[in-house]
């Protein structure tokens, strides 16, 4: 009798849009697919490790709770941290994991996926402790600050390596499915957008990134005001900035994750349409997990092929 083949899943990096992978995982499991094997990238490594130790039901109870004012509460702003934000906040959504749980000893196999600040090579975290393993893959540079390890500093592992499919391969994975969240990052590969929709926490029409700065303290914005010649705090269609800043990684994003998923391609592919969720929009975790839901539906018969 054949043996079954082991399942892995490579969740890829995406800031807020993140939070599609918990619809993702739990569509697949309403469809008795439960993967053996996780690897993750930024936001795909968080919800990931909490997947692994099997509080994923906690963890979207906590996100579907977030509002525009919590948002604004994880933004703890430092100049001086090697990011506009450290991320301490960030931990919280990983509070479902004993804070002492180390990568080997988890209830499946899992690497969280970072980059050598230093000499841009892939490292992949798949020993001691998980929660700081999982900031690392989430240091986004120029929004979070990069995180120590073992005398070296790491930042987010989507620069190198948006989807980690060959990390799940390494682990002895016999198929692998692998969810982007970056298919729709650019206007050219998106469909229309539909009308904006009406938001009571937007009366005014301002943008997420317009309403972060407004209550960052006056000393930090005129200091954020040198480090870049556009004004970032107008009301004028000049690009910010943040708008700069998101726009460059999400090129940097597309490029990347099309090149390393063509030289190693997944068995299944899981691409939510997420491209009007914004970076830091964690308060918009229930269109994107009913959105990661979805995305699983839209691909069934690609999974039924491979999987039955």
């Amino acid at each position: 009798m054949a043996s079954k083949p082991k399942i892995g899943i490579a969740l890829g990096s995406g800031a807020a849009r993140g939070w599609a992978h918990i619809g993702v995982l739990l569509e697949l499991s309403k469809e008795g697919i439960e993967p053996d094997i996780v690897c993750g990238c930024s936001m795909g490594a968080l919800v990931g490790a909490v997947y692994v130790e099997g509080k994923l039901a906690v963890l979207e109870k906590m996100v579907l709770g977030i509002g525009w004012s919590d948002v604004v509460g994880f933004l703890d702003v430092d100049l001086t941290s090697g990011g506009l934000i450290q991320g301490k906040h960030i931990r919280g959504f990983l509070s479902a994991i004993d804070k002492d749980t180390t990568i080997e000893t988890m209830k499946k196999p899992f690497i969280s996926i970072a980059t050598d600040m230093e000499t841009g090579r892939e490292v992949w975290l798949q020993n001691g402790c998980v929660i700081p393993a999982v900031r690392a893959s989430m240091a986004v540079p120029g929004l979070f600050s990069p995180v120590e390890n073992e005398g070296r500093w790491l930042l987010d592992g989507g620069l190198v390596n948006p989807v980690p499919v060959s990390a799940c391969r390494a682990l002895g994975a016999d198929i692998v499915i692998a969810v982007n969240l970056n298919g729709d990052l650019l206007a050219v590969n998106r469909p229309p957008p539909e009308p904006k929709r009406d938001d009571p926490d937007d009366s005014e029409g301002k943008g997420s990134f317009d309403r972060i700065f407004e209550i960052i303290p006056a000393g930090i914005r005129q200091t954020l005001d040198k480090m870049t010649s556009y004004e970032m705090f107008s009301q004028t269609r000049t690009p910010g900035y943040f708008d700069v800043t998101t726009s460059a990684l999400n090129i940097m994003q597309d490029h990347i994750t099309r090149s390393r998923l063509a030289g190693n391609p997944p068995h299944i592919m899981i691409t939510p349409r997420l491209g009007d969720i914004g970076m830091l929009e964690l308060n918009r975790a229930g269109e994107a997990i009913e959105e990661g839901r979805a995305s699983v539906r839209r691909a069934l018969s690609q999974i039924h092929t491979y999987l039955g």
